[in-house]
């Protein structure tokens, strides 16, 4: 009987069908090729609403998998596929997807959930070796299982707070347009007052602001105060959907919520290294990391980049236990930490894509190579193909 290798695919938070591009079927012929008795297929897991608790995201996805793995079984006419399978899955995950995984994973091997309220010195449960369906290994893509990396928030807020300077400082230029003269003499009878806090002062022009230009800054900042006005009257009106957005809100902040938890996360991570050494199961994680725009905004030199540095990853990296499973992969193109984590799928935007791609196809054949696979009767086109 020929094996069946299962690549299925799971997005993340928010993600969907197009996730992944056309990652699935490129890692499936790599994989195919350096495996030609064995029958390579994917799946890929339909787009699912990331909310609500995470336990019910990964119970919804076990009985998906189960259900597919069944129908290959009875297309096979497997006389015990429980005991001596002829599928295998490999769960590809993306982000949160890998999140997902893992816990599928623990399932079926403990048949219970994540619990930190458990006390330490209690025994750990017996592993179910005749996990069903059979999980070769959990390949994940930048899944932040320690968490996410404090250099995506600090580098988006130095952003953010340029940002915000430059416009005061717009402001500020506005301001003195339309009150200038007044100021001008407000300061001139008060040099010796220091206000308690204030815009910093436009740079001096010998040439006069044209009356076209005033009148457009004047005319920007109305709009924008009649803007602020509008949207508190549709809040007021709107106040029931607002209500359930909110709803929605913390929904999906529930669902990311087990990134918050560290306590947590630790033992999900010790778990999946226990799994990979009493039963063999692969693991591994390739993370994104910024390459050569990492630091191309202005000097080259950022007030958080001279704190965090310059090695900048979207999720947390262990220090020193089961630091032999995570991947770099490095993209040269992405500008920030989440463009990163979004586009590394996309060959245009990620020019890593290839390199990633054959380091994942390494990590598969490598945990599929076993007497499961060996024992494939394979099929004699593709493996006199192979020998060529």
């Amino acid at each position: 009987m020929r094996k069946v290798l299962l690549l299925v695919f799971i997005h993340g938070f928010k993600g969907g069908d197009t996730t992944f591009g056309t990652f699935p079927d490129h890692i499936t012929a790599l994989v195919q090729h350096a495996l030609p008795k064995l029958d390579i297929r994917f799946l890929v897991y339909p787009a699912f609403e990331t909310r609500g608790a995470l336990e019910e995201c990964v119970s919804r996805f076990r009985d998906w998998l189960l259900e597919k793995v069944i129908d290959i079984e009875v297309q096979n006419h497997t006389p015990s596929p429980t005991v001596e399978p002829s599928v295998r899955t490999v769960l590809v995950g993306h982000s949160m997807g890998g999140i997902v995984a893992a816990d599928t994973l623990l399932a079926l091997t403990n048949d219970l959930p994540i619990d930190t309220s458990a006390p330490a010195y209690l025994k750990k449960p017996e592993l179910n070796s005749f996990m069903f369906p059979y999980v070769q290994g959990i390949l994940a893509f930048d899944t932040p299982y320690l968490g996410i990396s404090p250099g995506v928030v600090a580098h988006g807020a130095e952003e953010h707070y340029n940002s915000a300077t430059n416009a005061l400082t717009q402001l500020s230029g506005l301001t003195g347009a339309i009150w200038g003269t007044k100021a001008a003499a407000d300061a001139e009878g008060s040099k010796d007052k220091k206000p308690v806090a204030a815009l910093p002062a436009p740079p001096p022009s010998d040439a006069p602001i044209p009356m076209w230009q005033r009148w457009g800054k004047v005319a920007a900042i109305a709009g924008a105060g009649a803007a602020v006005v509008a949207a508190g009257g549709a809040a007021y009106l709107k106040r029931e959907e607002i209500t359930s957005g909110w709803s929605w809100a913390t929904s999906h902040l529930e669902f990311v919520g087990c990134l918050m938890k560290g306590p947590e996360l630790q033992k999900r991570v010790a778990g999946i290294v226990r799994l990979n050494k009493e039963l063999h199961v692969g693991f591994g994680n390739l993370y994104t990391r910024l390459g050569k725009k990492a630091v191309s905004k202005g000097d080259g030199k950022t007030m958080v980049g001279s704190v965090i540095g310059n090695q900048r990853t979207f999720c947390n990296l262990p220090k020193k236990e089961s630091k032999e499973f995570w991947h770099e992969a490095i993209n040269d193109e992405a500008g920030d930490e989440a463009w990163a984590h979004m586009s590394m799928f996309y060959p245009k935007d990620n020019p890593g894509f290839y390199a990633m791609s054959e380091d994942a196809k390494k990590l598969i054949v490598q945990w599929a190579t076993n007497e499961w696979s060996e024992s494939s009767t394979g099929d004699t086109k593709l493996l006199a193909e192979h020998e060529l």
